[in-house]
Protein backbone atom coordinates (compact mmCIF):
# COMPACT_ATOMS: atom_id res chain seq x y z
CA UNK A 1 0.00 0.00 0.00
CA UNK A 2 2.89 2.61 1.03
CA UNK A 3 4.03 1.41 -2.42
CA UNK A 4 1.76 2.34 -4.18
CA UNK A 5 1.17 6.32 -2.52
CA UNK A 6 4.57 6.70 -2.94
CA UNK A 7 4.44 5.91 -6.65
CA UNK A 8 1.30 7.94 -6.88
CA UNK A 9 2.94 10.85 -5.18
CA UNK A 10 6.21 10.07 -7.65
CA UNK A 11 3.56 10.64 -10.85
CA UNK A 12 1.71 13.76 -9.34
CA UNK A 13 5.71 15.40 -8.82
CA UNK A 14 6.35 14.98 -12.47
CA UNK A 15 3.26 16.11 -13.72
CA UNK A 16 3.31 19.48 -12.03
CA UNK A 17 7.08 19.57 -12.72
CA UNK A 18 6.88 18.92 -16.38
CA UNK A 19 3.11 20.95 -16.41
CA UNK A 20 2.61 23.07 -19.78
CA UNK A 21 4.75 20.54 -21.87
CA UNK A 22 2.56 17.78 -23.55
CA UNK A 23 3.06 14.69 -25.42
CA UNK A 24 3.19 16.12 -28.64
CA UNK A 25 6.72 18.07 -27.61
CA UNK A 26 8.06 21.39 -26.05
CA UNK A 27 6.10 24.65 -27.42
CA UNK A 28 7.61 27.20 -29.25
CA UNK A 29 7.69 31.06 -28.36
CA UNK A 30 4.67 31.56 -31.39
CA UNK A 31 2.21 29.24 -29.13
CA UNK A 32 2.57 26.18 -31.78
CA UNK A 33 3.89 23.25 -30.45
CA UNK A 34 6.31 21.68 -32.67
CA UNK A 35 6.35 17.48 -33.06
CA UNK A 36 8.95 15.36 -31.70
CA UNK A 37 12.25 14.81 -33.47
CA UNK A 38 11.83 11.77 -35.93
CA UNK A 39 13.72 8.62 -34.19
CA UNK A 40 16.95 8.70 -36.93
CA UNK A 41 16.48 6.36 -39.85
CA UNK A 42 18.80 3.24 -39.45
CA UNK A 43 21.80 3.41 -41.91
CA UNK A 44 20.59 2.11 -45.32
CA UNK A 45 21.46 -2.37 -45.87
CA UNK A 46 24.55 -2.56 -48.00
CA UNK A 47 23.25 -3.34 -51.51
CA UNK A 48 23.46 -6.38 -53.32
CA UNK A 49 23.52 -5.02 -56.83
CA UNK A 50 26.20 -5.17 -59.00
CA UNK A 51 28.32 -2.01 -59.68
CA UNK A 52 28.61 -1.53 -63.25
CA UNK A 53 31.99 -0.74 -64.83
CA UNK A 54 32.21 2.85 -65.75
CA UNK A 55 31.06 3.57 -69.37
CA UNK A 56 34.46 3.60 -71.81
CA UNK A 57 34.76 6.95 -73.60
CA UNK A 58 33.96 7.23 -76.84
CA UNK A 59 36.79 6.84 -79.46
CA UNK A 60 37.89 10.19 -80.99
CA UNK A 61 37.19 11.50 -84.07
CA UNK A 62 39.81 11.43 -86.79
CA UNK A 63 42.56 13.97 -86.19
CA UNK A 64 43.17 16.52 -88.80
CA UNK A 65 46.66 15.96 -90.34
CA UNK A 66 49.40 18.14 -89.50
CA UNK A 67 50.54 18.73 -93.07
CA UNK A 68 49.47 18.14 -95.82
CA UNK A 69 51.28 14.99 -98.71
CA UNK A 70 52.99 17.07 -101.07
CA UNK A 71 52.24 17.92 -104.81
CA UNK A 72 55.15 19.18 -107.05
CA UNK A 73 55.04 22.72 -107.71
CA UNK A 74 52.35 24.20 -110.42
CA UNK A 75 50.60 20.70 -110.23
CA UNK A 76 47.63 21.87 -107.58
CA UNK A 77 46.53 25.56 -108.29
CA UNK A 78 44.01 27.13 -106.17
CA UNK A 79 41.50 30.65 -107.02
CA UNK A 80 40.39 32.11 -104.23
CA UNK A 81 37.38 34.25 -105.40
CA UNK A 82 35.57 36.36 -102.47
CA UNK A 83 32.35 37.65 -103.80
CA UNK A 84 29.83 40.57 -101.61
CA UNK A 85 32.38 43.00 -101.52
CA UNK A 86 31.30 46.79 -101.84
CA UNK A 87 29.69 47.06 -98.41
CA UNK A 88 32.79 47.70 -96.35
CA UNK A 89 36.39 48.61 -97.01
CA UNK A 90 37.54 47.06 -94.12
CA UNK A 91 37.06 43.20 -96.02
CA UNK A 92 39.82 44.16 -97.94
CA UNK A 93 42.13 44.54 -95.45
CA UNK A 94 40.54 41.79 -93.91
CA UNK A 95 41.15 39.30 -97.16
CA UNK A 96 44.21 40.74 -97.66
CA UNK A 97 45.77 39.72 -94.22
CA UNK A 98 45.61 35.94 -95.55
CA UNK A 99 48.73 36.69 -97.60
CA UNK A 100 47.79 34.56 -101.05
CA UNK A 101 46.83 35.72 -104.33
CA UNK A 102 42.64 35.92 -104.23
CA UNK A 103 40.06 37.71 -106.21
CA UNK A 104 37.48 39.82 -105.10
CA UNK A 105 34.10 40.31 -106.58
CA UNK A 106 32.55 43.55 -105.81
CA UNK A 107 28.49 44.22 -105.87
CA UNK A 108 28.36 46.94 -108.64
CA UNK A 109 25.33 49.51 -106.30
CA UNK A 110 26.41 48.74 -102.71
CA UNK A 111 26.92 51.58 -99.84
CA UNK A 112 30.70 51.55 -100.56
CA UNK A 113 31.41 50.26 -104.05
CA UNK A 114 33.49 52.54 -105.75
CA UNK A 115 35.57 52.88 -102.21
CA UNK A 116 36.27 49.33 -102.67
CA UNK A 117 37.16 49.15 -106.32
CA UNK A 118 39.31 51.39 -105.52
CA UNK A 119 40.93 49.82 -102.64
CA UNK A 120 41.81 46.77 -104.90
CA UNK A 121 42.56 48.59 -107.26
CA UNK A 122 45.40 50.40 -105.24
CA UNK A 123 46.03 47.02 -103.27
CA UNK A 124 47.13 45.44 -106.86
CA UNK A 125 44.31 42.98 -105.99
CA UNK A 126 42.20 41.35 -109.20
CA UNK A 127 38.48 41.94 -108.98
CA UNK A 128 35.38 41.15 -111.05
CA UNK A 129 32.23 43.36 -111.27
CA UNK A 130 29.49 40.82 -109.26
CA UNK A 131 26.66 41.01 -111.81
CA UNK A 132 23.29 40.36 -109.70
CA UNK A 133 21.38 37.99 -111.60
CA UNK A 134 17.46 37.07 -110.94
CA UNK A 135 17.18 33.98 -108.58
CA UNK A 136 14.87 31.26 -108.33
CA UNK A 137 14.99 32.13 -103.78
CA UNK A 138 16.20 35.64 -102.49
CA UNK A 139 16.42 38.58 -103.83
CA UNK A 140 20.04 39.66 -105.49
CA UNK A 141 19.67 43.34 -104.74
CA UNK A 142 19.66 46.97 -106.85
CA UNK A 143 20.88 46.55 -110.73
CA UNK A 144 19.63 43.05 -111.12
CA UNK A 145 19.36 41.06 -114.47
CA UNK A 146 15.57 39.51 -114.90
CA UNK A 147 14.15 37.22 -116.96
CA UNK A 148 11.70 39.65 -118.68
CA UNK A 149 14.15 42.36 -119.34
CA UNK A 150 14.42 42.78 -123.39
CA UNK A 151 17.76 42.31 -125.03
CA UNK A 152 18.72 45.47 -125.38
CA UNK A 153 17.74 46.24 -121.44
CA UNK A 154 19.80 43.65 -120.60
CA UNK A 155 22.96 44.91 -122.36
CA UNK A 156 22.24 47.92 -121.38
CA UNK A 157 22.20 46.95 -117.61
CA UNK A 158 24.88 44.97 -117.52
CA UNK A 159 27.19 48.11 -118.88
CA UNK A 160 25.84 50.13 -115.88
CA UNK A 161 27.22 47.91 -113.76
CA UNK A 162 30.54 47.40 -115.11
CA UNK A 163 30.39 51.32 -115.19
CA UNK A 164 30.31 50.91 -111.49
CA UNK A 165 32.59 48.75 -110.87
CA UNK A 166 35.31 50.28 -113.03
CA UNK A 167 38.70 48.28 -113.23
CA UNK A 168 37.21 45.36 -112.87
CA UNK A 169 39.26 42.50 -115.04
CA UNK A 170 35.60 40.06 -115.50
CA UNK A 171 32.32 39.70 -114.12
CA UNK A 172 31.25 37.01 -111.62
CA UNK A 173 27.03 36.07 -111.80
CA UNK A 174 25.71 37.00 -108.22
CA UNK A 175 22.71 34.91 -107.19
CA UNK A 176 21.13 33.68 -110.42
CA UNK A 177 20.06 30.50 -110.49
CA UNK A 178 17.31 31.36 -112.82
CA UNK A 179 18.69 33.85 -114.94
CA UNK A 180 22.05 31.75 -116.18
CA UNK A 181 20.30 28.85 -117.06
CA UNK A 182 18.42 30.64 -119.86
CA UNK A 183 20.70 30.71 -122.98
CA UNK A 184 18.38 33.66 -124.54
CA UNK A 185 19.10 35.52 -121.32
CA UNK A 186 22.71 35.12 -121.22
CA UNK A 187 23.45 36.36 -125.08
CA UNK A 188 22.95 39.54 -124.36
CA UNK A 189 25.04 39.94 -121.46
CA UNK A 190 28.29 37.96 -122.78
CA UNK A 191 28.25 39.67 -125.85
CA UNK A 192 28.71 42.94 -123.46
CA UNK A 193 31.83 41.20 -121.77
CA UNK A 194 33.18 40.57 -125.22
CA UNK A 195 32.83 43.85 -126.53
CA UNK A 196 34.64 44.80 -123.63
CA UNK A 197 37.18 42.21 -123.47
CA UNK A 198 36.11 41.09 -120.22
CA UNK A 199 36.02 37.16 -118.96
CA UNK A 200 33.43 35.40 -117.00
CA UNK A 201 33.65 33.12 -113.95
CA UNK A 202 30.29 30.82 -113.76
CA UNK A 203 29.12 30.47 -109.75
CA UNK A 204 27.53 27.55 -110.88
CA UNK A 205 24.53 28.50 -109.02
CA UNK A 206 21.96 26.16 -110.77
CA UNK A 207 23.43 22.77 -112.09
CA UNK A 208 21.69 24.35 -115.09
CA UNK A 209 23.78 27.27 -115.68
CA UNK A 210 24.89 28.10 -119.30
CA UNK A 211 27.39 30.76 -118.24
CA UNK A 212 30.35 29.03 -118.88
CA UNK A 213 29.49 27.04 -122.12
CA UNK A 214 27.97 29.93 -123.46
CA UNK A 215 30.75 32.32 -122.59
CA UNK A 216 33.30 30.52 -124.67
CA UNK A 217 31.19 30.28 -127.78
CA UNK A 218 30.98 34.09 -127.42
CA UNK A 219 34.48 34.35 -127.61
CA UNK A 220 34.63 35.07 -123.72
CA UNK A 221 37.23 33.70 -121.78
CA UNK A 222 35.89 31.95 -118.84
CA UNK A 223 36.38 29.51 -115.68
CA UNK A 224 33.40 27.99 -113.27
CA UNK A 225 33.20 27.52 -110.14
CA UNK A 226 34.03 23.77 -108.17
CA UNK A 227 33.76 24.65 -104.20
CA UNK A 228 31.27 27.13 -102.40
CA UNK A 229 33.76 27.13 -99.05
CA UNK A 230 30.69 28.63 -96.90
CA UNK A 231 27.15 27.96 -98.35
CA UNK A 232 27.31 26.09 -94.51
CA UNK A 233 28.87 29.07 -92.38
CA UNK A 234 29.62 26.98 -89.36
CA UNK A 235 33.71 26.64 -89.52
CA UNK A 236 33.45 23.02 -89.36
CA UNK A 237 31.52 23.06 -93.07
CA UNK A 238 33.88 25.60 -94.03
CA UNK A 239 37.17 23.36 -93.03
CA UNK A 240 35.77 20.44 -94.35
CA UNK A 241 34.50 22.35 -98.17
CA UNK A 242 38.30 23.67 -97.96
CA UNK A 243 40.19 19.82 -97.61
CA UNK A 244 37.19 19.26 -100.64
CA UNK A 245 39.02 22.10 -102.43
CA UNK A 246 42.59 20.91 -101.89
CA UNK A 247 41.64 17.53 -102.89
CA UNK A 248 39.90 18.69 -106.63
CA UNK A 249 43.07 21.14 -107.10
CA UNK A 250 45.53 18.12 -106.62
CA UNK A 251 42.86 16.17 -108.62
CA UNK A 252 42.45 18.36 -111.60
CA UNK A 253 45.60 20.41 -111.26
CA UNK A 254 43.38 23.67 -110.64
CA UNK A 255 40.16 24.62 -108.81
CA UNK A 256 38.39 27.67 -108.09
CA UNK A 257 36.44 28.16 -104.75
CA UNK A 258 33.62 30.69 -104.23
CA UNK A 259 33.78 32.19 -100.50
CA UNK A 260 32.73 35.15 -98.40
CA UNK A 261 34.22 37.77 -95.96
CA UNK A 262 32.64 36.25 -93.02
CA UNK A 263 34.83 36.15 -89.68
CA UNK A 264 34.39 32.29 -89.72
CA UNK A 265 35.13 31.95 -92.80
CA UNK A 266 38.37 33.90 -92.73
CA UNK A 267 39.38 32.30 -89.73
CA UNK A 268 39.58 28.37 -91.33
CA UNK A 269 41.15 29.90 -94.24
CA UNK A 270 43.57 32.09 -92.09
CA UNK A 271 44.15 28.47 -90.33
CA UNK A 272 44.46 26.11 -93.58
CA UNK A 273 45.88 27.77 -95.83
CA UNK A 274 49.63 27.61 -94.11
CA UNK A 275 49.52 23.81 -94.13
CA UNK A 276 48.28 23.87 -98.33
CA UNK A 277 50.95 26.39 -98.79
CA UNK A 278 53.25 24.40 -96.76
CA UNK A 279 52.16 21.06 -99.20
CA UNK A 280 53.19 22.82 -102.26
CA UNK A 281 49.46 24.24 -103.20
CA UNK A 282 49.75 27.62 -105.13
CA UNK A 283 47.37 30.15 -104.98
CA UNK A 284 46.32 32.45 -107.92
CA UNK A 285 44.07 35.16 -109.46
CA UNK A 286 41.01 33.41 -111.06
CA UNK A 287 42.62 34.94 -114.70
CA UNK A 288 45.10 32.46 -114.22
CA UNK A 289 43.11 29.66 -114.37
CA UNK A 290 40.70 30.94 -117.27
CA UNK A 291 39.83 28.39 -120.29
CA UNK A 292 39.91 30.07 -123.52
CA UNK A 293 37.38 29.81 -126.81
CA UNK A 294 38.78 27.63 -129.47
CA UNK A 295 39.68 29.45 -132.51
CA UNK A 296 38.96 28.32 -135.82
CA UNK A 297 41.85 27.99 -138.40
CA UNK A 298 40.80 28.91 -141.96
CA UNK A 299 42.37 26.95 -144.51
Amino acid sequence: MLLAVAGLSFALGMFWARRGQAPGGPAGDDGVRTPPPAPAAPPPAPSRRRELPPAAPAPPGPARPAALAPVAAGQARIALVIDDLGRSVADVGRVESLHVPWTGAVLPFESQTAEVAAALRTRGIEYLCHLPMQAANGDPGPGALLLDMTPAQLARTTGAALDAVPGAAGVNNHMGSVLSADEGAMGPILAELAARGLFFIDSRTSPASVGYRLALAHGVAAAERQVFLDADPAPEAVALQFERLLGLARERGAAVAIGHPHRDTLSVLEREIPRALAAGYEFVPASYLLDTPATTVEH
